[in-house]
Parts: C-alpha cells; structure tokens; sequence
C-alpha cells in the first residue's frame, strides 16, 4: 500500500511532460467560466490549458479556502477568481503577483474606476478585473404606477421609496441576513449619505472610524425605517438576493434593491414556467435609491477580479497570458452574455448585442461608474464581521448603533474583542 501511494504521489507531483497545466479556482456560475477556459485553451494554441475548479457559493467560505491554501504557499494555485473585497488582504500577505506597471496598463485599460481601485494595493495592481457589478432599484411598473412614482425621476430616495410600498400595499426587497450581502447594503446606504465605514485603511488598525458620523446616522434611520414598517419582507433578517427576489415576485411584490443578473434570472424563470410569464414585461428598472435628495446614491460595487497565485510555477509566464486572454474586451462581452454578470469594461456596455440582451445596460454602466466600493483595507473581514455583528437584524438598528459599531470596529481592529 505504501509502495503504491508512493508511486501515485510521485506521478502527480512530478508533471512530466505533455501541455502546461493551470488551474483556475472560479467562483460558481453557470459555467461560463469554465467555457472561457476552453476558449483560451483553444487560443494558446496548445501551450497551454486551462482547467477549473469550482469554489463555495459564499463569499467568506471562498476566502477561507483560497487563504488557507495560500498561506501553505499552494503552487496549484495558478489564477483565482476574487470577491472584490478579498484582494487587499491577499495582496498585503503576499499571497498575489503584483502586475508591473507596463502590463498594469493592459488589465487597466477601460476598465471601470472602481474595479481598479479595488484591484489595487499600496499602488500595485494586484488583479485583473475581469467582471464588475451593482444594484440598481428593481420594481413592478404596474405597482410604481398605483404608488404615483417615477423611481427613474431625480431625487427619488429610500423614504420615497418605502412610502410608495406603503401606499401601494406592497414591499421593499433588500437583503438583510447576517452576511455580506447586509454589508453591502450598510456600506452603500453609509457611502450615499456622503460617508465612509473606515478610511485611511493603510494605517491598520489606527484606521479612521467613520461609521459614527451624521453619515452612518442616515443610513441607521433608512435601515431601521423599512425594517419596523410594513414595506419591510416578513423574513428580512434571513434574506438573501433570491429570497428579495422571490418577494418582488410574489402578490405583495412591488420593489427591490438587487445585482444586475435579475433581468436573465426574472426571464428564464417565466420562460420555464416557473413565474408568470407577465412578470418581466412589468418589470422596470432606475438607479440605486438615494439617501438625501440632491445627494446622488453611490450604489454598491462587487465582481470578480483575477488574481495569480504567488507560487505558482507559471505566475511570471502562462498565467499571466492566460489571464489576458480570459479579460479580453471580446470575452468580457461573452461572459456578459453567457452569465448575464457585466463586464469591466465601459465599452462593452455600448455594444449593439449588449444593448438587445440587456435593455438596462447604460444604467448599469453608469451605476457601476458611481459606484462606491466596500471599506478597501487587509482587515476587511474583521471589519465586516463586527459591521454585521451590532447592525443585525435590521430591526434592532437604533440611533445607537453607529457609536457601538464604531467602538466596536476599532476594538476588533485591536485585537481588544472578538467576532
């Protein structure tokens, strides 16, 4: 037994010869990923292929195995798909090939400012923005239209917005379990009130507390409003993106703050019988809420960025041709088409296949252009974690809650309290 494991251990450690290997950790969608692997397989022209393996669903769970691994120096590692938030922590540990300037410029090309601000550390670009997103308001035309609004119009705020659910009988989906997906809201809500959850995160934990200002105090009233009211989902300390969606689709469904795969979702579903097919046809779709009129919102920022693994035998070589090609502007435009998730690049929004298929896709360039990204600090986890810890659930946010969270940060931060 020990002779034959042996012989097995050696085989695969010893890669031989035959066509260099890499291996792309992708975060889960529909498999679009992994046909851009065989795209760019085809491409090298059998210098190289690429094989996937897919990550968990949740964003933390995706982090935990990609940290462990990396900090075990992984060589199989070769390029990961990375959770916006995660590429400050990996890069500052050492855990990424940082990009040099003249093939920075390649992979920056285009791109959205916010995918690059989140890509990069203490100046380096550290990933290759491959897909970008956001929210926008999702609603009913037929319910807005009872309401009286036009969630399109200027000025059009979340105190608007969960008085036209009032008044129409209806609901404002948002997500508001323990999870990322909560932060996101806090961050947006905090972002577009004209504040910031933290700031000067190069500092560590001497970071700037901002979450305690006028600021974080707007966007507790916006949280704690919608989640005592009856516009509120009757699960909205457990929901999630499909649980919001699921309620803005059925009989008390009227708005939503959500990410842009809604309008391939909402589609396939009535295609496959399982919502009414009337659905999407009274779909409509405006910017992000704002939280003060005459303040533009800052909707949240997410994606994937692609990073190479610093241990990898290929970093300096294969992956980073390998990463080329997968954002390329024409396989961004693909993936965009194939996954419904958009791309990095502004211009691949202007595209007349894009336009047909996405009906909404200038919105969501300009949303993603505003767009304000999460706290971009090597702490983010803690910082995150202790946000959700004293802002959850939605119903117990109280004018309180940005001082406690605040002392709280800053406690996490300094090893003084834990999650």
């Amino acid at each position: 037994m020990a002779a034959v494991l042996l012989a097995g251990g050696l085989a695969a450690c010893g890669g031989g010869g035959g066509t260099p290997t890499l291996r792309w950790y992708t975060n889960p969608d529909d498999g679009g990923q992994a046909k851009l692997a065989a795209e760019c397989t085809r491409a090298s022209g059998g210098r190289y292929k690429i094989e996937t393996s897919v990550l968990p669903i949740d964003a933390t769970a995706q982090r935990e195995q990609l940290v462990r691994r990396l900090a075990a120096k992984d060589s199989g590692l070769d390029i990961m798909s990375l959770d916006p938030v995660f590429v400050a922590e990996a890069a500052n540990a050492g855990f990424l090939r940082a990009f040099p300037p003249n093939e920075a410029e390649q992979f920056t090309r285009g791109v959205f400012p916010p995918a690059v601000r989140n890509s990069t550390w203490e100046g380096k670009l550290y990933a290759a923005p491959f897909w970008a997103n956001t929210q926008i308001l999702w609603y009913r035309k037929s319910v807005a239209k009872k309401a009286g609004v036009d969630p399109s119009a200027p000025g059009f705020t979340w105190d608007k917005l969960i008085d036209a659910a009032l008044r129409s009988g209806t609901t404002v989906g948002a997500q508001g379990n323990k999870y990322e997906g909560y932060m996101v809201w806090v961050n947006a809500l905090i972002a577009s009130a004209g504040g910031q959850i933290i700031g000067s995160a190069e500092k560590g934990d001497d970071a700037t507390i901002g979450i305690d200002s006028s600021a974080g105090h707007r966007a507790a009233q916006v949280i704690s409003r919608l989640a005592r009211s009856r516009a509120a989902s009757p699960t909205l300390s457990t929901d999630i993106e499909e649980q919001a969606r699921s309620l803005l689709n059925g009989p008390r469904g009227g708005f939503m703050v959500n990410w842009g795969y809604i309008w391939r979702a909402e589609n396939g579903d009535a295609e496959d019988g399982v919502i009414d097919k009337r659905i999407p046809a009274d779909l409509g779709w405006a910017r992000y809420p704002a939280v003060d009129p005459g303040r533009p919102s800052k909707p949240p920022f997410g994606g994937i960025e692609l990073g190479i693994g610093a241990y990898g035998k290929y970093r300096d070589t294969l992956a980073v041709e390998a990463v080329r090609c997968v954002t390329s502007t024409p396989n961004m435009k693909k993936y965009m088409i194939d996954s419904g998730n958009p791309a990095a690049r502004a211009e691949v929004f202007d595209d007349p296949e894009i336009v047909k298929e996405f009906p909404m896709a200038g919105l969501i360039r300009d949303s993603i252009n505003a767009a304000a990204p999460r706290p971009i600090t090597p702490y983010y986890t803690d910082v995150s974690g202790a946000v959700q810890s004293r802002w959850h659930p939605p119903a117990s946010v109280d004018a309180g809650t940005p001082h406690r969270s605040g002392t709280f940060i800053r406690q996490v931060l300094r090893d003084q309290a834990l999650l």
